[in-house]
């Protein structure tokens, strides 16, 4: 049994499907990348996952539970966190603020978690009482994926991760995310830089049209002329 199983999915906004019956999985500790060219429906693909876009047609199942049509906070507390790619801070609250926000599911004691994320990303430590939105692009997305890794998540949805981001910056989330899943988070992402995210995944998928057009491990879908040709710009 997969930890992640989408299977057959249709939907999309509006009555407009933009997922055309896209199959996907995630395994225990993978990571894995989705990569195409745009509207192609990676993010829709991600969104419908946790909840946020209406599914017509097929299911989705997370750690043996059915969670097809289930709200988003249902699905977080199941531990599946999402970081979105855009508007993912509290632009007024502090770093040490938004990761707190990250527990707001939590009854428990979660000061060891918070030690944790700080660990992970040590350069927010001297940041931790500036607002989030007075930070770079780079750092902001840091707070981000330390919020969502306050509810110590099984699985961890990354949409577009380094989008904007200086190339100081991008390699240093790929090296987070490589960090990240050697804790045991399971990773999904979604990623417009495909070759160097293919040379981290695990496995990948790549989207046209809402719909499945390859599957493969990273390497090999690196090593796949047409997907090179198609899809990695050569």
């Amino acid at each position: 049994m997969s930890l992640l199983e989408a299977q057959a999915l249709y939907g999309g906004y509006g009555g407009v499907d933009i997922l055309n019956g896209i199959d996907m999985r995630v395994e225990d500790g993978e990571i894995v990348v989705i990569v195409g060219p745009n509207g192609a429906g990676k993010s829709t693909a991600m969104k419908a996952i946790i909840g946020l876009v209406k599914i017509r047609e097929g299911n989705i199942r997370f750690d043996g539970q059915e969670i097809t049509g289930r709200r988003p906070d249902e699905v977080a507390r199941l531990r599946v966190c999402y970081v979105p790619q855009e508007k993912n801070v509290f632009p007024t609250l502090t770093v040490h603020e938004n990761l707190e926000m990250g527990a707001f599911l939590r009854d428990d004691d979660f000061s060891g978690q918070l030690e944790a994320v700080y660990e992970i990303f040590p350069a927010l430590v001297e940041k931790r009482r500036q607002p989030a939105g007075s930070l770079s692009g780079g750092q902001r997305q840091m707070v981000a994926m330390g919020r969502a890794l306050m509810l110590e998540p099984k699985l961890l949805l990354l949409d577009e991760p380094t989008a904007g981001l200086s190339p100081l910056f991008t390699d240093m989330v790929f090296d987070k995310v490589k960090e990240i899943n050697a804790t045991g988070v399971a990773i999904l992402m979604v990623e417009q830089n495909a070759k160097d995210a293919l040379a981290l995944a695990d496995r990948g998928y790549v989207l046209a049209l809402g719909r499945n057009r390859h599957e493969d491990t990273g390497a090999n879908l690196l090593a796949n002329r047409e997907v090179a040709e198609m899809f990695l710009g050569g």
